[in-house]
């Protein structure tokens, strides 16, 4: 590649394949790589071998997803999830006015484990909408009225259609959906529209896919925050070509414990006091 060093790849047979992952760091630290970019499966259960890694003296980034703790890391490259789920919530609540305080907010989450980004997104945007969160490194803890319930997606489009068809069923009334990503969004809306409800219901997301931005054109999303996750692997891959060189490693970013490489809201609905931009211009900016 033109920096002039060898990228290797590996990926998990399925979303929260922790046993891959291990593997691929073990097989990396046997061939005496410089350095390792990690997206987490299992923010908690990878850090030992992640450690093991650090121990050999490989430099370590996570990407988009921080480790538990994130200090197991060198650095996280990520979009601030936490801002990213805010904006969605901010803009839901100005696009719902007076009806936010009468909503009925399904939350569609990646699953269970508490992971880091479903937790800073999925508590993000419950702030951003004006409710009170009680612990921001939780799900699931909040009291307010408005939240029909969490259920999980594991990040999938038939995960997303199932968790819908869940709380649906505890409250038909949904008329604000939350997922961790657009392809759960995606599923959402094929449940709500095989119910008739998919025009009084209310779709944010976070992602920034070039599918999910064209779902923000077709009126199936009403708002996603875009995040940069080719610009995360990128400036990756040249902090570890640099500590490769010289020994240096990345800082992080003004006032926060990781390197933030932005988010961007998608949506053909702005509203007042919330920066957006268009699907036209997020398409020119998509990936995927």
């Amino acid at each position: 590649m033109r920096l002039g060093v060898e990228l290797r790849t590996f990926a998990g047979r399925y979303d929260g394949d922790n046993e891959t992952q291990v593997q691929a760091v073990e097989n990396l630290i046997a061939a005496g790589a410089k350095g390792i970019l990690i997206t987490p499966s299992d923010t908690a259960g990878i850090v030992p071998t992640i450690q093991k890694a650090r121990d050999a003296g490989l430099l370590v980034i996570a990407l988009d997803t921080p480790l538990s703790p994130a200090s197991a890391a060198d650095m996280t490259f990520a979009t601030d999830n936490f801002k990213a789920g805010e904006m969605i919530g901010m803009w839901a609540k100005e696009k719902m006015g007076d009806k936010a305080k009468d909503a009925k907010i399904a939350l569609l989450d990646l699953s269970t484990s508490q992971i880091t980004v479903d937790v800073a997104r999925d508590q993000g945007f419950l702030k951003g909408f004006g409710i009170d969160i009680k612990d921001p490194n939780r799900m699931g803890d909040e009291t307010d009225p408005r939240i029909v319930g969490n259920d999980v997606t594991q990040g999938s489009e038939e995960g997303g259609r199932r968790a819908m068809e869940n709380l649906l069923q505890k409250d038909p009334g949904v008329n604000l959906v939350y997922t961790i990503n657009e392809p759960a969004a995606a599923g959402a809306y094929e449940a709500l529209k095989s119910f008739g409800l998919e025009k009084d219901v209310l779709i944010v997301s976070v992602d920034g896919g070039c599918p999910g931005v064209r779902n923000i054109k077709d009126g199936v999303i009403g708002a996603t925050s875009m995040q940069f996750p080719l610009q995360m692997a990128s400036q990756g891959v040249t902090a570890i070509v640099e500590f490769a060189k010289s020994g240096s490693r990345p800082s992080a970013s003004n006032g926060l414990d990781f390197f933030d490489t932005g988010v961007q809201l998608i949506t053909d609905e702005p509203v007042k006091g919330v920066q957006s931009v268009t699907s036209q211009t997020g398409l020119s900016m998509c990936w995927g």
